[in-house]
């Protein structure tokens, strides 16, 4: 890559599709389902396993640092669980690598001469050591090459106890096995990447395929899937118990709406009711002040007739 493309991917990186005019990058937008989500998440397999003897070529779906730029970005103030996606993307992946690994398994076992169990795990033992001398070559190449002198001596030291524990367990497994059947290559399959492995490779060997790309490349690929399951899992733990929280909220509101509702009720009857009895109250009322205008009338006119009939009599 030239300088100037090292300049603007790291550009992209840093500012995202907004720092230029390009009206063609900018169509696409980062939660668009063309764009691969795991490019976003920095865990792509086409990216990890690139410049490798697996190397898988361009991704199907659009990568683009400055839409991963778009997405960090944007994701601090929302999230668009895009784990979810990534997370699928990587299980695919590694449970085909697990089948291949299976596959080879089984080819081997069909190749290599038949060995008893016990004769097996010695053999298994010896391969355990190997693995163990390779990381540690490994690491003491990368402390080496960053300067730390001191703790790469120290793995250097780890190194040579392994070395020593190796060379019993390769005499063990010698011993229990006619001398032409051992001096044959024993393979086995790398769990992790798939590559082979000899029984008898010597320390470069077993520091190249521990230390190589490849494999740390499938370290990083598995790491970041336990991750991404970790992650997703307490989300949708998260997201489901804010949807518990949610209906008991809305249970909670409609109960109090009809409390309220209720208590609208109540006290329309108790208003119903009061309204009736004053009416009743002033309805006794207004019949008594009949009553008495009536009885009242009645008095009145009966002295009234008396009054004249007394005339009469005294006129007679």
């Amino acid at each position: 890559m030239s300088a100037q493309a090292q300049m603007r991917a790291m550009l992209d990186q840093l500012m995202g599709t907004s720092r230029d005019g390009d009206s063609t990058r900018q169509r696409i937008k980062f939660s668009d389902d063309r764009v691969c989500k795991s490019h976003l998440l920095n865990c792509c397999p086409h990216d990890v396993l690139a410049g490798t003897r697996m190397d898988l070529g361009e991704c199907l779906k659009v990568h683009d640092l400055a839409l991963r730029a778009d997405y960090e970005i944007a994701s601090k103030k929302h999230d668009y669980f895009f784990e979810l996606d990534a997370m699928d993307h990587l299980n695919s992946f590694i449970a085909d690598c697990d089948r291949r690994t299976e596959v080879a398994k089984k080819r081997l076992a069909e190749t290599q001469d038949e060995i008893s169990a016990e004769v097996a795990l010695k053999a298994e033992k010896v391969h355990e050591w190997n693995e163990e001398i390779g990381k540690l070559l490994a690491k003491a190449e990368q402390e080496g090459a960053e300067g730390n002198v001191e703790e790469s001596q120290k793995v250097m030291d780890e190194v040579e106890q392994a070395r020593a524990n190796k060379r019993e367990a390769e005499e063990v497994y010698r011993n229990s096995m006619p001398a032409s059947s051992f001096q044959q290559q024993k393979l086995r399959v790398c769990e992790v990447c798939s590559a082979y492995l000899g029984l008898h490779d010597n320390d470069r060997r077993l520091a190249d395929h521990f230390g190589g790309k490849l494999h740390l490349g499938f370290i990083e690929i598995r790491e970041k899937l336990d991750e991404l399951r970790k992650l997703v899992a307490e989300k949708q733990e998260k997201r489901n118990q804010d949807r518990l929280k949610r209906k008991e909220e809305r249970a909670k509101e409609e109960m109090e709406k009809m409390r309220s509702r209720s208590r609208d009720r109540r006290r329309h009857r108790s208003r119903s009711s009061s309204r009736d009895h004053k009416r009743r109250t002033r309805s006794k009322s207004r019949d008594k002040r009949r009553s008495h205008r009536t009885r009242s009338r009645s008095r009145s006119h009966k002295r009234s007739r008396d009054r004249s009939r007394d005339r009469s009599l005294k006129s007679k």
